[in-house]
């Protein structure tokens, strides 16, 4: 079996990156929901947020890693124009001109490669709202719900355009892949 380098930094790109990210958002949301002073003590409250300051920062930077590498590297190849009278079986070479080429797979393009060109960069910004908020507050955050709950909200957030634009990718990449 054989990796060519444009499927090895798609491979980093959604399965490494993306998947660490949307893998850890369980246990980021469950950090924030769990900072509780009903439900912690005061030490536990510290020790807990020295945890979730370095998930919450290591979270945000594979989330940026992930968009980065998929924007500037794995994107350039996608959108990449087949010479001129390029037709049929050669354009899955040129995989946005192959999705555009059949009306049964231009909506993978038109809406599913949007999504991941536009909507997906509100991951790496809501993930760094998320973990600015959680360095900035410490552990006042757990005498503060509304601040805690809008941390959850911006990460929700940044977990589903993620999953959405993973989803998507993979869809994408079954129907053309990058060679």
């Amino acid at each position: 079996m054989e990796v060519s380098t444009r499927e090895l930094w798609t491979l980093v790109h959604g399965m490494g990156f993306g998947a660490i990210f949307l893998l850890s958002f369980g246990g980021g949301l469950a950090g924030l929901y769990s900072l509780r002073p009903e439900l912690v003590t005061v030490t536990g409250i510290k020790e807990r947020m020295q945890r979730l300051n370095i998930g919450m920062w290591a979270m945000a930077i594979v989330v940026w890693l992930t968009v980065i590498t998929g924007t500037f590297i794995v994107y350039p190849w996608y959108r990449a124009a087949p010479p001129t009278g390029t037709v049929g079986a050669a354009l899955e070479a040129f995989p946005r001109y192959f999705l555009l080429a059949s009306k049964t797979t231009a909506e993978w393009h038109t809406f599913g490669m949007e999504w991941k060109e536009h909507v997906a960069w509100l991951a790496p910004i809501a993930a760094t709202v998320v973990a600015f908020i959680t360095t900035y507050y410490g552990p006042r955050l757990a005498k503060h719900p509304e601040i805690r709950r809008a941390a959850a909200i911006f990460f929700i957030v940044a977990f589903a355009a993620a999953a959405i634009a993973g989803a998507f990718g993979a869809l994408i990449t079954k129907a053309a892949p990058i060679q």
